[in-house]
C-alpha cells in the first residue's frame, strides 16, 4: 500500500515536470518569435501588421530578420545589402513579390530562396552579381517575372539559369559587360511574353541560342555589332511576335536571312531605335526583309540615316514584292535632308502598303510621282513636318493617294486654308482629316470639301470664327483653341463637337445640331447652364463643361442637384465644376454647394415682407377704424396743440357769454329760439356762433379753441344729430381738454331730446361721466316747462 502510493506520487511528480517544460519551450518559442517580429519592426518600421513590407532607401546592410509567412510582398531596394543567406528568407513561404534593385549583391546561397515556392517576381537587377546559379532559381515553380539586367555577369554560364521557370512570362536580361550567350543558355523557356536583353556589347552569339525559345512576343534586345544581329534574326523569325532592335548599325547584309525551312514564320513586326542607317544598308535591309513574308509592320524611332536616298533601286524590284503593310518612322535624322533624292524606282514597293507615318523627320514634300504610286494606302500621317503650301500641291498632285481615308497634317507649316482645302480635295475617299496647330488666320465663307469627310480637326488654327466653310457631312468636329465667341453651324449629321478652350458664353445651340452626341466646351467663359439648354440636346451623352468659371446661382444649384443622370454625363464631374462666385463660394464644388432660402429667393423674400407689412398695415387700418384711433390721434395732436395755449384766457379777452356748439341740423331751434331768448333778454347774453364769430381764413380748430377760451361758458346743445356731426365732436373734443379736466362748470348741457346712451360714442367716456353725475337741462315740449328752462339757462349762464 506504502510502495503504491510512492509510485503515485513520482508520477505525479514527473507528469508536472514535462508539462513544465513544455509551457517553458512554448515560452521560449513565443520569445524568440515576439524578439524576431521586434527586430524586423525596428529594421522595417512599415512592415507592422500589413502583408506588403516596403523596406526601400533605408540603408539596410542585411535583410531584416523576422520575416514571416504572413508577409507576400518585400521590397528592399536601394540598400547596401550584398549577401544573401541561407536563413534570411526561410520563413517567408508565402512571398509572392521580392524586390531586391539596385543594392551591392554580390553572392547568393544556393538555397536561399529554397522556401519561395509562390514567388512570382523577382528583381535582383542593378546588382555586383558575377554570376548566375541554377541552383538559385531551382524551386522558384510559380515565377513570372525575372530581372536580372545592370549586373557583372558576362555570361549565363554553361546551361541554362532558367530551366525549372516553366511559367516564366518576362526575362530581363544583360549589362555592359554581357558578352556571350551560348546554346543551351535558355532552355527550359517554351513561351515568354517578353524579353530584354542588354547586349550592346555583345560579341560572340552561338547560331540557334535563341531557337529553345518557341514563342517571344515581345522581344528587346540592345545591339551594337552588326554582325551578331543576323545570326540572331534568323533564330527568331520563327519564334518572335515583335523585335525591337538598340542603337544598332545596321550592316551590309550578303547572306539570306532565310535558309530553307518549313517552319512557318512568326515575326510580324520589326523596330529599330537609334539605329544607323546608310543607302547601302537600306537598300539590302528591304530585299532581306521581304523573305519574311510574315512581316507586316516596320517601325524606326529617333533612328540616323548617312546617305540621301540613293538606293539601289534595281536590286530591290527584281527581289520581288513586299509584304509590310505599316510604316512608322519618327524622329529621323538626315543629315542632308535637303538633298535627299525623291526614291524614283521605288513605286513598284509602295502599292501595297496601307499605313504611312512620318512623323518630326522635316519632311517637306513628297513626289507626285511617288505619290500617285500609295494606290493601297489608307492612313498617312505627316504630323509635325516642314510641309507648306507651295509644296503641298506637289505633295498632294492629282491622283495621288487614291485609295487614302485618314490624313493628318497637324504640326506644319500652313498658312492658307484655302489652299489646303483645295489640294485635299484631290483625295476623293477621304473621310478623316487633321491639320490642326497650323496658323490660318483666315476661313473662307464657302469651301469645297471631299464629299465623304467625317472627322475635322481645325484645333489651334488661329481661325477668328466658323463659317459656311465648315462641310455638313461631319460627325465630328474639333475647333478647340481658337478664341471662337460664338458658335451657330447648321450641321445635321455632327455627332461630337470639341469646343475646348475657347471664349464661348453659353451652350450652343442644339437646334442646328439635334444628331449630337458629345460636347465638351472645356475651358471656355461658360457661367452656367440651364435644364432647357441641357434638355434641348435630344441625344447627349456626354458633356464635357469642366474648367469654366461657373456663377453658382440657384436657378443652376437647383438643376445640377435635381437633374437626374447628369453626374454620368457631365465628363470630369464633380471634381473640375468649381464655383467662381459668390465670393463666399469661390473655390467649392459646384455639387457640393448649396445656398440659402434667402440667397437663393431674395426676391420673393423681398416680396413675401412687402406683402406681410401691407396686410399689417391693413390690419392696424382696420383695427384702427374698429377702435377710433384715428379719432384718438387727431385729439392727441389738438390737445398738444391745446396744451400749447394758457389755460384760460385772461379776463380781458373774455368777450362772450358762451360759445355754442351745436348741429347743424339743430341750427333753426339753436338760432331761432335760443339765440334770440338770450341774446333779446335783459341784460343780453352774447354768444358765440361758429356761422357768425369765427374769423375767416384761420384754421377751424383754432377758431374753435379760439373761441371756447373767449368764452365764459360752453353750451353743447346734444342731439341725435350732435352726436352723428364730426365737428361737434370735436368742439366736444376741445371742451373735453380743455374745460373738463380743469374741473370747473364751464360746460353747460342742453339736451334737445333724448338720447339713448348707446348713441353716445364710447370715446366720449367724460361726457358720459357728466350725463351720468351732473344735471343738465332738457327742452321740454310743453310752453309752461320752456320757460323754466330758459330762466334756469339763464342761471347758469350767470353763474
Amino acid at each position: 500500500m506504502q510502495y503504491t502510493s510512492k509510485m503515485s506520487i513520482q508520477a505525479k511528480h514527473k507528469s508536472r515536470t514535462i508539462h513544465t517544460w513544455q509551457v517553458l519551450a512554448i515560452y521560449m518559442l513565443l520569445s524568440a518569435s515576439l524578439s524576431k517580429q521586434q527586430a524586423l519592426k525596428q529594421a522595417c518600421p512599415s512592415c507592422d501588421a500589413s502583408q506588403l513590407c516596403n523596406c526601400s532607401s533605408m540603408g539596410l546592410e542585411f535583410i531584416p530578420p523576422g520575416l514571416t509567412a504572413k508577409i507576400t510582398g518585400l521590397n528592399l531596394a536601394h540598400n547596401r545589402i550584398k549577401h544573401i543567406q541561407s536563413q534570411d528568407l526561410q520563413q517567408a513561404v508565402n512571398l509572392k513579390t521580392l524586390l531586391l534593385q539596385c543594392n551591392e549583391i554580390s553572392s547568393i546561397d544556393d538555397d536561399s530562396f529554397q522556401s519561395l515556392g509562390k514567388l512570382e517576381l523577382l528583381d535582383l537587377s542593378n546588382n555586383s552579381l558575377a554570376h548566375l546559379s541554377p541552383v538559385w532559381f531551382g524551386h522558384l515553380f510559380s515565377l513570372q517575372h525575372l530581372h536580372l539586367q545592370g549586373n557583372s555577369y558576362r555570361d549565363l554560364g554553361q546551361s541554362s539559369p532558367f530551366s525549372s521557370l516553366r511559367n516564366l512570362s518576362s526575362l530581363y536580361l544583360g549589362n555592359p559587360q554581357f558578352s556571350v550567350i551560348r546554346q543551351g543558355n535558355f532552355e527550359g523557356i517554351e513561351f515568354v511574353h517578353k524579353l530584354w536583353i542588354d547586349g550592346s556589347n555583345l560579341s560572340q552569339y552561338e547560331q540557334g541560342s535563341l531557337k529553345s525559345i518557341k514563342e517571344i512576343n515581345h522581344m528587346i534586345i540592345n545591339l551594337r555589332n552588326s554582325n551578331i544581329f543576323s545570326e540572331i534574326l534568323r533564330d527568331l523569325v520563327h519564334s518572335v511576335a515583335w523585335l525591337e532592335v538598340a542603337e544598332i548599325k545596321l550592316p551590309v547584309e550578303k547572306k539570306r536571312l532565310v535558309q530553307n525551312s518549313t517552319r512557318p514564320f512568326r515575326i510580324q513586326k520589326l523596330t529599330f531605335k537609334e539605329a544607323l542607317f546608310t543607302d547601302q544598308s537600306i537598300s539590302r535591309a528591304i530585299v532581306s526583309l521581304k523573305e519574311i513574308t510574315s512581316l507586316k509592320e516596320l517601325q524606326a524611332i529617333n533612328c540616323a540615316l548617312e546617305g540621301k536616298g540613293i538606293w539601289n533601286t534595281k536590286e530591290i524590284a527584281r527581289s520581288g514584292q513586299s509584304f509590310v503593310e505599316t510604316i512608322t518612322i519618327i524622329k529621323v535624322v538626315i543629315q542632308n535632308f535637303h538633298l535627299f533624292f525623291d526614291l524614283e524606282g521605288m513605286e513598284s514597293q509602295i502599292n501595297k502598303l496601307k499605313r504611312l507615318t512620318i512623323v518630326s523627320s522635316n519632311v517637306f514634300m513628297v513626289p507626285c510621282k511617288l505619290a500617285r504610286n500609295f494606290s493601297s494606302l489608307l492612313y498617312l500621317d505627316f504630323h509635325d513636318n516642314l510641309l507648306v503650301n507651295k509644296r503641298l500641291e506637289e505633295t498632294i498632285c492629282e491622283r495621288s493617294w487614291p485609295s487614302l481615308q485618314t490624313l493628318n497634317l497637324s504640326q506644319n507649316s500652313l498658312k492658307s486654308l484655302e489652299l489646303t482645302i483645295k489640294y485635299i480635295s484631290r483625295l476623293p475617299k477621304l473621310n478623316n482629316l487633321d491639320i490642326s496647330l497650323n496658323n490660318f488666320d483666315e476661313i473662307p465663307d464657302e469651301c469645297e470639301w471631299p464629299k465623304h469627310l467625317k472627322y475635322l480637326n481645325l484645333s489651334s488654327t488661329q481661325i477668328p470664327k466658323v463659317t459656311g466653310c465648315i462641310p455638313q457631312t461631319l460627325e465630328v468636329l474639333d475647333v478647340s483653341g481658337n478664341n471662337l465667341k460664338e458658335f451657330g453651324l447648321q450641321l445635321p449629321s455632327l455627332k461630337e463637337l470639341y469646343l475646348t478652350r475657347n471664349q464661348l458664353k453659353t451652350l450652343p445651340g442644339a437646334a442646328p445640331i439635334p444628331n449630337l452626341v458629345s460636347l465638351s466646351v472645356r475651358r471656355n467663359k461658360l457661367n452656367s447652364f440651364s435644364k432647357e439648354e441641357f434638355e434641348s440636346f435630344k441625344r447627349m451623352e456626354l458633356l464635357d463643361a469642366s474648367d469654366n468659371n461657373f456663377i453658382c446661382s440657384c436657378e443652376f444649384l437647383s438643376f445640377v442637384h435635381h437633374e437626374a443622370g447628369l453626374a454620368q454625363v457631365l465628363v470630369g464631374w464633380p471634381d473640375r465644376y468649381v464655383c467662381d462666385s459668390p465670393l463666399a463660394v469661390r473655390g467649392a464644388q459646384v455639387g457640393a454647394v448649396h445656398l440659402s432660402l434667402m440667397e437663393c429667393h431674395r426676391s420673393l423674400v423681398v416680396s413675401l415682407i412687402c406683402v406681410l407689412v401691407f396686410l399689417v398695415i391693413l390690419l392696424l387700418v382696420a383695427i384702427g377704424y374698429k377702435y377710433h384711433v384715428l379719432w384718438y390721434l387727431r385729439m392727441t395732436w389738438a390737445w398738444l396743440q391745446a396744451k400749447r395755449k394758457p389755460k384760460r384766457a385772461p379776463p380781458k379777452d373774455v368777450c362772450y357769454d358762451a360759445f355754442v356748439s351745436y348741429s347743424e341740423n339743430d341750427s333753426e331751434w339753436v338760432e331761432n329760439t335760443m339765440v334770440r331768448e338770450l341774446e333779446q333778454a335783459c341784460p343780453p347774453f352774447r354768444l358765440c356762433l361758429h356761422k357768425r364769430d369765427f374769423v375767416p381764413g384761420k384754421w377751424i380748430v383754432d377758431n374753435i379753441i379760439d373761441s371756447i377760451e373767449k368764452s365764459h361758458k360752453t353750451l353743447f346743445v346734444l342731439s341725435e344729430h350732435f352726436v352723428q356731426s364730426e365737428w361737434c365732436k370735436y368742439e366736444l373734443d376741445f371742451s373735453h381738454f380743455r374745460l373738463f379736466d380743469e374741473n370747473n362748470d364751464a360746460a353747460i348741457l342742453i339736451l334737445l331730446e333724448p338720447i339713448q346712451s348707446k348713441a353716445i360714442p364710447k370715446r366720449f367716456c367724460k361726457l358720459r361721466k357728466i350725463m351720468n353725475t351732473k344735471t343738465y337741462l332738457e327742452w321740454p315740449a310743453g310752453e309752461e316747462q320752456q320757460q323754466v328752462f330758459w330762466e334756469n339757462l339763464k342761471g347758469a349762464l350767470k353763474s
